[in-house]
């Protein structure tokens, strides 16, 4: 059987289609990747969040300031940290009626002196879980006034601001 000259074309045209492999443009694929990485970078950098233990539930509030470095203050149920190390129980501290809390005032001097670089401001950061006593936060307050942090804020978590 005698083939048409356009069936051998027909027919070479699928060959050399066939010889062809797919190539991946790399240039757009590394501009994205770049662009991706620049983001990532400004985020990152733009946002500062305390670290939040997993036994402590802050509560919310429409806070508009970001927080700033300080000594962190964390209080739960049990105990209460300063810089994540444990210094004094809720319930030593609750103890007795003088206003301020005599393990954490030493630690807090302690720390004015060994810790520069946070403490030039006289800043403490009390990370609380909503759970607390007033009459605790209060003795806290105190006891940190009495150390000379007179700076003292509260972490809370952002609520959404509705508008």
């Amino acid at each position: 059987m005698k083939v048409s000259r356009r069936s051998r074309r027909m027919q070479q045209r699928h060959a050399q289609g066939q010889k062809r492999s797919a190539a991946l443009n790399m240039v757009s694929l590394m501009d994205i990747f770049t662009i991706l990485v620049f983001f990532l970078l400004v985020n990152a950098t733009s946002t500062e969040v305390l670290p939040s233990p997993k036994n402590i539930t802050l509560p919310e509030a429409a806070a508009e300031k970001l927080p700033v470095r300080n000594l962190v203050i964390a209080v739960d149920g049990r105990v209460i940290r300063l810089q994540g190390k444990a210094i004094v129980t809720v319930k030593d501290a609750l103890k007795g009626d003088k206003n301020s809390i005599k393990p954490l005032y030493n630690a807090l001097r302690l720390a004015a002196v060994t810790v520069k670089d946070i403490t030039d401001s006289k800043g403490v950061t009390i990370m609380g879980d909503q759970e607390i006593p007033y009459h605790l936060l209060k003795k806290i307050m105190l006891t940190c006034a009495g150390a000379n942090y007179t700076n003292i804020s509260f972490a809370v978590n952002q609520k959404a601001v509705q508008g």
